[in-house]
């Protein structure tokens, strides 16, 4: 597993890391021992960086992720999130409430200074009003976090966070089946030194290339209740694209890449081969799929052809159909 340097923040990161939204149990339930297997799964893969929030399962993400880390010699990086709680969103959000929200993270992550904390997908006009942005200045000045970014979910947003000199790191939707950000943002985090953690890497399991139109997916799923936007925002459901239209965008991308070009593969060595993104936070319900996620790392960049091919393939024929914006 390479590593890279997670911007501000200088911690040395893996290029594979291992997002936790599921160890929340909200893509179906996962038992205590399951995911336990996933995380050290990573660990042994090389992942040394870990994503999770206070939001998902209500906490029930960072208490694993904190008790297994108590178990460890030496834990790795672990970032989490704040801001979409119930007791803050959508109409919540004071000082107080958001420094209690990070504690509360804090004390189930076993730790006394949380290594990265990031707004989680605040509303628009929270966010731009630029009051938690520097809130979070004064909790790291406070020692409650080390370091702090932000999880946003259109580029806007990204761009207006990088005006903030002491943000640390962006995690953004970023993937094959999302490419704007290369031409939006990507000089800015730059120039700015902020590092890039992206998020649906696989846009929910579609780039994985396995889906088909007829895949069921759990209750708890958003994959089931959020197809359409119906709990959060559109777009963190595979990629704001109709669960149909993305299945057959991919069907058809799998007929045009190269012969020996796994899609999976191709999605993600796409991402890492820009050098502006630190870390690829792909979730995982199995042992086994953090394991295959982390073998990217050692994939060799991909052709400039290829590179070409992907382009024009999304901008001619996957971007008209996301829904919520990019």
């Amino acid at each position: 597993m390479k590593t890279r340097v997670l911007g501000k923040t200088g911690y040395q990161v893996s290029e594979i890391g291992l997002g936790c939204w599921q160890l929340g149990n909200d893509f179906g339930p996962v038992e205590d021992a399951e995911a336990r297997a996933i995380l050290q799964a990573g660990l042994d893969s090389g992942v040394r960086f870990f994503d999770t929030a206070d939001v998902y399962g209500s906490g029930l993400s960072e208490s694993r992720i904190g008790a297994w880390c108590r178990s460890l010699a030496t834990p790795p990086i672990v970032a989490t999130k704040v801001g979409r709680s119930a007791e803050l969103y959508p109409n919540g959000y004071s000082k107080a409430a958001v420094k209690q929200s990070l504690q509360a993270s804090a004390q189930r992550l076993g730790v006394d200074t949380i290594d990265l904390a990031q707004l989680h997908c605040v509303p628009r006009d929270v966010l731009f009003s630029g009051d938690m942005l520097a809130w979070m200045e004064d909790f790291k000045k406070e020692g409650i976090i080390k370091h702090f970014g932000a999880s946003v979910e259109l580029l806007d947003e990204a761009q207006f966070c990088c005006t903030n000199p002491e943000l640390a790191s962006l995690q953004i939707l970023f993937n094959v089946f999302r490419q704007d950000a290369v031409d939006a943002l990507f000089a800015q985090v730059e120039e700015n030194n902020i590092g890039v953690i992206v998020r649906l890497p696989l846009a929910s399991g579609l780039l994985a290339g396995k889906m088909t139109v007829n895949d069921q997916f759990d209750k708890q799923d958003h994959r089931s209740y959020n197809q359409d936007g119906a709990a959060f925002h559109v777009g963190e459901t595979f990629n704001g694209l109709p669960f149909a239209k993305g299945v057959a965008l991919v069907d058809e991308l799998k007929t045009r890449l190269p012969a020996g070009h796994n899609i999976l593969d191709v999605s993600l060595r796409w991402i890492l081969d820009h050098p502006q993104v630190s870390s690829v936070i792909a979730g995982a319900s199995r042992a086994s799929q953090v394991m295959r996620n982390a073998s990217a790392s050692d994939l060799a960049p991909l052709s400039d052809d290829v590179h070409v091919l992907l382009k024009a393939y999304y901008y001619d024929e996957v971007k008209g159909f996301i829904r919520g914006g990019v």
